[in-house]
């Protein structure tokens, strides 16, 4: 294993993706991908990078390259450094039709900033994803692992400054 491998894959994190393994049968660890990918992620400060990702498919005993699909594939994961407050908008066609376009027009004016970009005090970044699985309360924000719906313009307004 590289350094990075003894870094993660030790002690209590070893224990731990250890531990989701046990739910598999052993000639189905590539299932737990997902799993051990978001434990990598959340130790390495939000982000992931092609050798974290790597490192995971060699642990897992899988193809590095199937594992790079899964975390460039799923809006959960990110290869990029965050802000702190990671702002993720459903575009999807329910949140579009309740209003959801012009509240992330709202939103990137306010901070100055785009989809994929990070505010200069690197507080927020904004994402897009295709779908929050919360239709019934679009339109839908997701802010790190909270959900907030029926959002209006001063309802999202509220929500923002009370994270600054």
């Amino acid at each position: 294993m590289s350094k990075i491998d003894k870094v993660f894959f030790s002690g209590d994190f070893l224990k731990k993706c250890e531990d989701w393994l046990k739910r598999f049968p052993e000639n189905q660890r590539r299932s737990a991908v997902i799993e051990i990918l978001k434990f990598v992620q959340k130790e390495n400060s939000g982000c992931l990078n092609e050798k974290l990702i790597g490192d995971v498919a060699d642990y897992l005993g899988m193809p590095r390259i199937f594992a790079y699909e899964v975390a460039t594939f799923y809006s959960m994961f990110d290869l990029n450094k965050l802000g702190r407050y990671k702002i993720c908008f459903c575009v999807s066609i329910s949140c579009m039709l309740c209003g959801s376009d012009d509240l992330v027009a709202h939103v990137k004016r306010k901070l100055g900033i785009d989809f994929d970009e990070t505010t200069v005090d690197g507080k927020f970044t904004l994402k897009k994803v295709e779908c929050l699985a919360a239709c019934g309360g679009a339109p839908v924000v997701l802010i790190g692992e909270k959900y907030y719906e029926n959002l209006t313009v001063e309802s999202i307004d509220s929500i923002l400054s009370n994270l600054e």
